[in-house]
């Protein structure tokens, strides 16, 4: 929808402002500004949630998908320890 709007200069130096720190044209800003106050103080949108991911390095010798198996077998042989040496 296409419409005239009338910013009072505060408002249009708080969405330049926006446009700059988000590199977002004066729609995108204009836009969010609008949604948020619609939204009410209690209600703003939840932000996307984005999964940080990190590499482990080129190539790992462990098997992540054992852990539990090699845990295990750590802790037999801990107890096989202790047991050798109650003789």
């Amino acid at each position: 929808m296409r419409t005239t709007v009338t910013l009072e200069p505060d408002v249009e130096r708080a969405l330049q402002a926006a446009m700059r720190e988000r590199g977002v044209s004066f729609k995108q800003a204009l836009n969010e500004a609008v949604r948020a106050g619609l939204a009410g103080p209690g209600r703003r949108p939840k932000a996307r949630f984005v999964q940080k991911t990190y590499s482990l390095g080129a190539e790992q010798s462990f098997r992540w998908d054992k852990a539990l198996a090699a845990a295990e077998a750590l802790e037999d042989e801990e107890q096989v320890r202790k047991l050798s040496l109650r003789k």
